[in-house]
């Protein structure tokens, strides 16, 4: 059974990683559309790319646009901490049960 608590174990540190990356390229993103960056610059296409899956919904679902400002950002952030604060620990202590 340890070999599934390792398992475990290693998965909440990869989504723990994955998570925090995905932050930071909102981040980008959000930096991004306060200015006006080239859309074929391959990085800016990227970072679209990554982000664009996730927040195109949020946009289309909920009315998050207040005023100009887009709020799915936070949204995201708010769904990223949840996962970090929630599912991460019970990853981590059902892998501490099995070791």
């Amino acid at each position: 059974m340890f070999i599934i608590g390792y398992f475990l174990l290693a998965v909440a540190k990869v989504l723990n990683f994955v998570l925090i990356i995905f932050m930071w390229l909102v981040i980008a993103r959000a930096v991004l559309s306060w200015v006006s960056p080239d859309p074929f610059n391959p990085i800016v296409r990227f970072i679209n790319n990554v982000t664009e899956p996730i927040l195109y919904p949020i946009r289309s679902k909920l009315p998050v646009n207040l005023g100009g400002l887009d709020l799915s950002p936070i949204v995201v952030f708010m769904a990223i901490i949840f996962l970090q604060t929630f599912l991460v620990p019970i990853l981590q202590r059902m892998a501490v049960g099995l070791i």
